[in-house]
């Protein structure tokens, strides 16, 4: 029996077993992750898809996926190649691949493009150990790492990603603990602390998905907006201002299919609420 420490479920983990994320595993006594190397998905995309705005634009980027996530949101777009039992089964089929062999394919779309690796589509962060290695790899290079997550790390992880990621696309999927617990099954300080200490590394950019009768109000955009204007870098000056937010329509999907899609003049009317506090917030999806 060992603890995992990538998240704040720190799940202790029998040998041979998972924690809750199904990829974090005790083997000899020490936590590792069981899907190291294992690619499920690919495939080279705008770097505007991931979505960031204003890092590097029109760049071409080769995205990657395992599989895995430590939240379970009920809308997820992407539970079939994330954490599903499709999932799973795909990870039994894929070919392990080493970091070099990683950063070696990302080389080969330089001609289409490509600036480097997005890790992305599964929670790269349960995983990181990998992130980590192959981003290293990836920058030396000269190619650059992008990083699609919920954030949902301990700020020791994030330390040993940091040096070698050069931007995020963290989902701060709401502003309230009840959403955030009872719905996503996650933790909001968690999120709140990883997106602060991110903000002073790397290129961040923000996403909320809004979900009608959960996370939709103006107030809690108002908040949520105002506190992203608040962050400070390490010399005291104003970072968050200049954090762009996307704000995102959501549609029936997975098991909230029972809801209807987000209506459209809802999204703009939060983007304006935002845009009273960050001057740059994009709306998604409509």
């Amino acid at each position: 029996m060992a603890k995992c420490t990538v998240c704040f479920r720190h799940c202790d983990i029998s040998e041979g077993g998972t924690g809750f994320c199904g990829v974090r595993t005790c083997r000899d006594g020490k936590i590792v992750a069981a899907n190291y190397g294992k690619i499920t998905f690919a495939a080279l995309d705008p770097i505007e898809k991931k979505p960031l705005n204003r890092f590097r634009p029109g760049s071409m980027i080769f995205s990657v996926s395992s599989y895995g996530c430590n939240l379970r949101c009920p809308f997820c777009q992407n539970y079939d190649i994330s954490w599903s039992e499709q999932a799973y089964a795909l990870a039994k089929e894929a070919e392990d691949v080493t970091p070099a062999q990683l950063a070696d394919a990302a080389e080969r779309y330089r001609s289409q493009g490509n600036i480097g690796v997005a890790f992305t589509f599964n929670e790269p962060l349960v995983s990181y150990e990998f992130v980590r290695d192959a981003a290293k790899i990836v920058h030396e290079r000269g190619m650059v790492n992008v990083m699609v997550t919920n954030g949902t790390a301990e700020t020791e992880i994030l330390d040993e990603l940091l040096p070698y990621i050069d931007a995020m696309n963290i989902d701060l999927k709401g502003f309230t603990d009840r959403y955030y617990s009872r719905v996503l099954g996650g933790d909001r300080n968690t999120v709140m602390r990883f997106i602060e200490k991110a903000a002073h590394s790397c290129h961040v950019e923000l996403t909320t998905l809004i979900i009608p009768g959960e996370n939709d109000s103006e107030d809690e955009m108002r908040d949520l907006s105002s506190w992203v204007s608040e962050l400070t870098g390490d010399n005291g000056t104003n970072i968050g201002k200049s954090i762009p937010l996307h704000i995102s329509r959501f549609f029936p999907r997975f098991k909230m299919t029972d809801r209807p899609a987000t209506d459209v003049s809802l999204i703009y009317r939060l983007a304006d609420i935002a845009r009273e506090n960050l001057e740059f917030v994009y709306t998604g999806n409509c």
